[in-house]
């Protein structure tokens, strides 16, 4: 199975902020949305970083309260690394868990068409692996 399988039950939507919007917006954004990072983007909409749970923690515990003095762009993680819907989702999931990061945006020819996140493997994984146990427990019975 690939990202793309992912994608099509999930869908394309990708939840993002600009680079200077304040960190209160970020926060508030996950809090709303349910969810661990939010894609940063640059005033061309590429990809200018993603901020996660993880990027704020560390900036609480470097910056104290002046955390909310900053921008989403000041405390986001620059160096992103993407995927593209025809990776496998094994080796997708071996990367998260070496990199040890669990977003990552899905690029197809340079555009950005969703963002995975380590629980939508997951999911997709036992999802999987309970569909073929339904269908060697269906040849058995035969």
């Amino acid at each position: 199975m690939y990202v793309r399988d992912i994608l099509r039950d999930k869908g394309e939507n990708v939840v993002s902020l600009a680079t200077n919007e304040p960190v209160a917006n970020g926060l508030a954004m996950m809090a709303e949305k349910h969810i661990g990072a939010v894609l940063i983007t640059g005033d061309d909409g590429s990809i200018a970083g993603i901020l996660s749970e993880r990027d704020i923690v560390a900036a609480i515990h470097t910056h104290g309260e002046g955390v909310f003095g900053k921008t989403v762009g000041e405390l986001m993680t620059a160096k992103v690394v993407t995927c593209s819907p025809q990776d496998p989702i094994v080796a997708i999931m071996g990367m998260m868990t070496a990199k040890r990061f669990r977003h990552v945006p899905v690029l197809e020819n340079g555009k950005l068409v969703g963002l995975i996140s380590i629980g939508d493997v997951v999911k997709f994984r036992i999802e999987e692996t309970e569909a073929e146990a339904e269908a060697l427990r269906k040849y058995i019975a035969l």
